[in-house]
Parts: structure tokens; C-alpha cells; sequence
């Protein structure tokens, strides 16, 4: 009994971890993302739990890492904060875990969508590839390896760890 109490703990804890680890994405967390990395390059993506192909290029977003371990990556989800602990555990199943993690917290997302860009209206995944002066260049849907590779080697990421 006492071990099925311990495992009933242990997972309790992990729950609370993972949530721990999502943050809540409100106004002006944007910007809060570009001034923390000034003058240095990152992907921004967006997705989802619902989403069919966030999947896949959360997985192919991992293998890069390994392979480019400066490479920065922030996760935004576009689901409510509630769903952070679930976030938390899907983004650690498609090897992403040590990404930033945010989540939508506003109770109008729109404003949200609007202060990351104009022009998006929900679809996800949706990728945003930041170069060292923050111009950025977007995708929306699944983003072939082919291209990273081409960021990649644009934006100078090598092998030295990031951040």
C-alpha cells in the first residue's frame, strides 16, 4: 500500500513540475522573449495539443538540438493554462522538454495572436525564425528539415551550447 501511495506522490509531483514549467504567455511576454535574446538568434513556434502536425516538428525540432545544442527554441502553445501540466508532459515526449514553454493566458487570445502577428490568425503549428537582429521570417504549417538546416547554417549555430 505504501508503494501505491509513493507512485500516486511521485506522479503528483511530476504533474505539478511540468505545469510549473509552462509559463503563462500575456500581453507583452513577446517582448519579453526578444529583449531576453537580444542579438541572438532563436525559433519561435507555435502549436498546440490539438494540433495534427505539431507532432512532427516538435520531434524534428529535438533531433536538431542534439545535433545543434546552441540552437534556442521556445514553445508557445496557443491552448489556455490550464492545459500546462498536459503541455508540459507532450513537450517532453517529443524531446523537447528543456525548451522555454509558454502558454496562452488571456482570456481573449485574439489579443494575443495580434501582438505576435498581425497577420496570423490560429493556425498551428506556426514557426517564426528569429536571426540575430530579430528579423524574422515565418512558416506556417510543417517546416521541412531541409529548411531548419538552411536557417541553421545562415544563422551561424554550431555545436556550442545555447543560452
Amino acid at each position: 500500500m505504501r508503494l501505491v501511495i509513493l507512485a500516486f506522490l511521485l506522479c503528483c509531483a511530476k504533474v505539478t513540475f511540468a505545469a510549473e514549467t509552462v509559463r503563462p504567455f500575456t500581453q507583452g511576454s513577446l517582448g519579453e522573449l526578444l529583449a531576453a535574446r537580444e542579438g541572438k538568434p532563436f525559433i519561435l513556434v507555435l502549436w498546440s495539443l490539438d494540433c495534427q502536425y505539431c507532432p512532427t516538428e516538435l520531434k524534428t525540432l529535438s533531433e536538431l538540438r542534439r545535433s545543434h545544442p546552441n540552437l534556442d527554441v521556445v514553445l508557445v502553445a496557443t491552448d489556455t493554462i490550464s492545459d500546462a501540466a498536459q503541455l508540459a508532459l507532450k513537450a517532453e515526449t517529443y524531446g523537447m522538454s528543456q525548451a522555454e514553454q509558454w502558454v496562452f493566458a488571456d482570456d481573449m487570445p485574439e489579443r494575443l495572436r495580434r501582438e505576435i502577428d498581425t497577420r496570423w490568425y490560429g493556425e498551428v503549428p506556426r514557426t517564426y525564425f528569429y536571426d540575430r537582429r530579430h528579423q524574422r521570417e515565418v512558416k506556417t504549417g510543417l517546416v521541412n528539415k531541409q529548411f531548419f538546416e538552411q536557417w541553421l547554417a545562415k544563422n551561424a549555430l554550431s555545436g556550442a551550447t545555447h543560452r
